[in-house]
């Protein structure tokens, strides 16, 4: 059965000690959609939503999620990243959303990469909720992590 590290003895939350761990590069990189009706795509194509031009400013929500992600998650460590990129694309009915964020560290910056790919569709809704409540988020997912003691790759949910 695996331990649950987030927790001591008494079953109290706490911060894992990663002090002991060995600094290496760590890369994870993380994707997601926003689905949205073709017309409204063709507005953030064309960029026509009031708001301003929401692929770029998505990407630059997702970057700085990322580097405020220990904040955000109560028991992750804040990290100094070494590289954030977040890239946005629309493809068929919706916007494909990948995250790579990378450190040299003591623990892994997956969750980095996957609050960059939240943050930056709910910029995306937040921006052209006046044209379409109906947008949804959809398959954030890890979808690749390396350094430390495991390394995973998964181009799909297993």
């Amino acid at each position: 059965m695996n331990k649950l590290t987030h927790f001591d003895e008494k079953g109290n939350a706490r911060m894992v000690n990663v002090g002991e761990k060995p600094e290496t590069l760590r890369v994870a990189i993380a994707r997601g959609q926003v689905i949205a009706k073709p017309e409204t795509l063709q507005l953030i194509a064309e960029q026509r939503i009031k708001k301003g031009d929401v692929l770029e400013i998505a990407r630059l929500a997702g970057i700085m999620a990322a580097k405020r992600t220990g904040e955000l998650i109560p028991l992750c460590h804040p990290l100094a990243l070494t590289s954030v990129r977040v890239a946005l694309a629309i493809v068929d009915e919706h916007i494909e959303i990948e995250a790579e964020v990378q450190t040299v560290g003591r623990t892994g910056v997956e969750m980095e990469a996957l609050t960059a790919v939240s943050v930056a569709g709910l910029t995306v809704y937040d921006m052209c909720k006046s044209v379409e409540r109906g947008m949804r988020l959809s398959e954030i997912r890890l979808v690749k992590k390396t350094g430390g003691k495991t390394s995973v790759v998964r181009e799909a949910c297993d």
